[in-house]
């Protein structure tokens, strides 16, 4: 039997069971029974069945049959996945994080504690943010290429609560929205929470291929591209000037709004443009400093053209009301002090060395990233399949994520999503070590 016909029966198993189709509990054929049905053979009926089980997807008993385990999201796919057990490294989330950073904290809320103005901290803020804040962003965002005034800025509970907020403020259920088509999974998770109709564009090694999206916003009504210019998630890579401008171009020719997503966007120095500093009356800018300065700081902010302001603000209300006051002053004042730029910087060096980890132990491989990026696409060789290095890789205390959480389309690749930031270079070595080894390994299984 042809190794793609083997590998069409793990495939279609494994997408009944992950979409329910084949109900926790349920007995599958027998080995004999499974191979009369497909005209295979029995000993490779009996490879598609183990393969299914070192995947975690089913369970063998012996004596009675092999049966669809009762699974939850496997380890490893995303925005969904189990917690990580506390002894394992996790390669599937970013939580960069630099020494010092605490002092930074206390020193912080010393500051805040002596201020005058700490009373003002425990009532209720403007929905949008104090005016001194959105100066403060306005002042940081002109350091990234933008010139905008404060009144177009709002300020969230990070950037996965602006990109929300965006979503909420400006399309509604059913409309169609362009993306890459391996794209930011908690894009997706929101999208799909309103309703929204995703529609997959081929990306090219600079970033998507601007002419299918051409073509869909020729054919379909787009309300909105959602799209990463600087430092793509998971690819790494960053849209060349001269694409920027043909993609504002197809916005413009078909009326549809720009999401731009910048949340990585700090760790490439001296990019082109930002699409909000071309075309500020089309495109909605999300970032925040859960990434450049620490995951549990949930700030983010929104620049937003003028006529926007007003629905994102009443999305803001319906959701959190307005971001905490307390860490709004602390991250306000780190953008204002020099802070929040001192330590995007030494992420930058950060992140750089950990990338050269990277090519170098898994030199040989087709890695895909950006060389100041903290993730790495790597892309499986033939033969060997993801769902199943997640697992051989669970049972040695290594945690990543398949292409799964971050497509869009119909076809899933076989490829790993390598999240950098979050151990420490020693331990990043030795995993990555291992992680090489099985993927290797995997491959001539």
């Amino acid at each position: 039997m042809a190794a793609s016909r083997y590998k069409k029966l793990v495939d279609a198993f494994a997408s009944d069971i992950r979409a329910g189709r084949l109900a926790p509990g349920a007995r599958l054929p027998t080995h004999r029974g499974l191979a009369a049905r497909e005209g295979i053979a029995v000993v490779t009926a009996t490879r598609v069945y183990a393969e299914l089980e070192a995947m975690g997807l089913v369970s063998r008993e012996q004596g009675r049959g092999t049966f669809v385990r009762d699974i939850a999201v496997a380890a490893g796919h995303g925005i969904d996945q189990q917690a990580v057990a506390t002894d394992a490294v996790d390669l599937t989330f970013n939580y960069p994080s630099l020494p010092g950073q605490a002092d930074l904290l206390r020193q912080a809320l010393r500051e805040v504690a002596t201020s005058g103005d700490l009373d003002s901290l425990l009532r209720y803020q403007p929905h949008r943010g104090r005016p001194q804040d959105r100066s403060s962003v306005a002042r940081h965002l002109r350091r990234r290429g933008i010139t905008a005034d404060a009144d177009r800025i709002l300020i969230a509970g990070g950037a996965q609560h602006g990109l929300a907020i965006t979503l909420m403020a400006t399309l509604n259920a059913g409309d169609v929205v362009a993306v890459d088509a391996l794209t930011y999974p908690g894009f997706k998770v929101i999208a799909h929470a309103f309703g929204l109709d995703l529609e997959p564009i081929p990306t090219t090694a600079g970033g998507p291929d601007l002419d299918a999206l051409d073509r869909l916003c020729a054919g379909r009504p787009v309300g909105a591209i959602y799209t990463m210019p600087t430092l793509h998630n998971p690819l790494g890579w960053v849209m060349p000037a001269t694409d920027r401008t043909r993609l504002v171009g197809i916005a413009r020719r078909h009326g549809a709004l720009i999401i731009e997503d910048a949340s990585y966007a700090y760790l490439v120095e001296d990019p082109p443009p930002p699409l909000a500093a071309t075309a500020p009356d089309i495109t909605v800018y999300v970032s925040g400093l859960s990434k450049s300065v620490a995951t549990g700081l949930r700030v983010g902010f929104v620049l937003a053209p003028s006529p926007l302001v007003p629905a994102l603000e009443r999305a803001i209300r319906a959701t959190t009301w307005n971001t905490p006051a307390l860490t709004t002053a602390i991250a306000c004042h780190w953008l204002d002090d020099g802070t929040v730029d001192q330590l995007e910087a030494r992420k930058r060096d950060d992140a750089r060395a950990r990338q050269a980890l990277v090519r170098q132990e898994l030199a040989g491989l087709p890695l895909i990233g950006h060389p100041s990026s903290y993730f790495t696409w790597l892309p499986l060789p033939d033969g060997a399949r993801a769902d199943r290095l997640t697992a051989t890789l669970a049972r040695r205390n290594i945690s990543v994520s398949t292409a799964e959480p971050f497509t869009t389309s119909t076809h899933t690749p076989q490829a790993l999503r390598l999240a950098l930031g979050s151990t420490d270079l020693d331990s990043l070595r030795s995993t990555l070590r291992t992680v090489g080894r099985v993927v290797v390994e995997d491959a001539h299984a």
